[in-house]
């Protein structure tokens, strides 16, 4: 299974595919996609290089299902909702290639690739490395996104056995009128 990790930012977007066969992972590319060559003031013209630029990662190396870090509040909701613009647009390019798409907080891929949940982004960059047997450190946004594809490629045989166990439902507490749900 190859799996797209996506840290998502409004200046930098980080990227990160791994390959994933039984225990093995493997790792394939990793990059940002930047916005910085674009006014400050764009931001439409700013979150259609990351809609764009996710559609071309995902052309390129054709992953079977993407992983994408939640949002979290920043003390300045401003920040908080250009970051949610920029997330949204990258999940946006995601779903309109048909990939499935799994979210975890960054405290979820903290403590699956470091082992807790307050760890540094230099110990994410020096486990990943590890873990994917890099020959230097990633930077720290592709960094990110290779942990949540790894965080994704620990998660998914959980998933998996669960649904094969229970009958997996969506949430119906927070539906929304016309069958959306949230």
């Amino acid at each position: 299974m190859r799996i797209l990790g996506i840290d998502p930012g409004l200046a930098t977007t980080g990227f990160g595919v791994i390959d994933v066969e039984s225990h093995d992972l493997s790792y394939v590319a990793s990059g940002t996609i930047r916005t910085t060559g674009i006014a400050l003031g764009d931001l439409p013209g700013r979150l259609k290089i990351l809609f764009e630029g996710v559609r071309e990662v995902v052309a390129t190396y054709q992953p079977q299902c993407a992983s994408v870090e939640i949002v979290f509040v920043n003390v300045n909701p401003q920040s908080t909702l250009l970051l949610g613009q920029a997330r949204g647009a990258a999940i946006t390019g995601l779903v309109s290639c048909d990939l499935p798409v799994t979210e975890y907080t960054a405290l979820q891929m903290k403590k699956a690739v470091v082992g807790h949940g307050h760890a540094s982004k230099a110990q994410i960059q020096a486990m990943v490395m590890r873990l994917l047997r890099l020959p230097s450190q990633p930077s720290q946004d592709a960094a990110d996104a290779l942990g949540l594809a790894i965080t994704h490629a620990h998660a998914a045989k959980s998933f998996a056995a669960l649904g094969q166990a229970t009958e997996v439902n969506r949430r119906t507490h927070a539906q929304y009128r016309g069958g959306r749900i949230y």
